[in-house]
């Protein structure tokens, strides 16, 4: 019976610590947390090197309708914001072949960030596709939008963020 009791006691402490160091959930208000990735083509990018300007995480898959849907208001307010705004377009764990074809097709020229085990989506929880966060130039979550985007919602999210004001 003793036994059985410092068991529980133990199971106890370890639940108790995990649920201590589990990582927040991202929210608006808050740090973006950092992450260190590769682009498509193997650069490496991180979003704490990034700070100073806003930046648009974009977690998408190929497969993903509505995310196929907004890549060209994407992509257009990334021309029509050249040298203001970073984009980062983060697939979710797809093989770089397929990721390429997509980039190809859609003619999309902003860095597209490979997530080999979906680590950077669960460091941001990610829900669905597509999930659009946007940061403000001092790395603080101004708005998250979880599906499709229209136009006037992305002026929007941008215009909170510094751009197109």
């Amino acid at each position: 019976m003793k036994n059985k009791k410092i068991v529980i006691i133990l199971v106890l402490f370890a639940y108790i610590l995990t649920a201590c160091a589990a990582q927040e959930e991202p929210v608006k208000g808050s740090l973006a947390p950092n992450f260190e990735a590769q682009t498509l083509h193997g650069e490496e990018v991180s979003l704490e090197a990034l700070q100073g300007k806003p930046i648009m995480l974009n977690f998408w898959a190929t497969w993903c309708a509505p995310c196929r849907l907004e890549m060209p208001a994407i992509q257009g307010k990334y021309d029509l914001y050249s040298g203001e705004l970073e984009i980062l377009a983060i697939n979710f764990d797809e093989p770089k072949e397929i990721v390429e074809a997509f980039e190809i097709e859609l003619e999309l020229s902003f860095d597209i960030v490979m997530d080999p085990a979906a680590k950077i989506q669960n460091l941001y929880q990610v829900r669905g596709y597509p999930t659009s966060i946007f940061i403000d130039s001092k790395g603080i979550i101004q708005n998250i939008h979880i599906g499709i985007l229209t136009e006037p919602q992305l002026d929007q999210y941008l215009s909170v963020i510094g751009i197109g004001n």
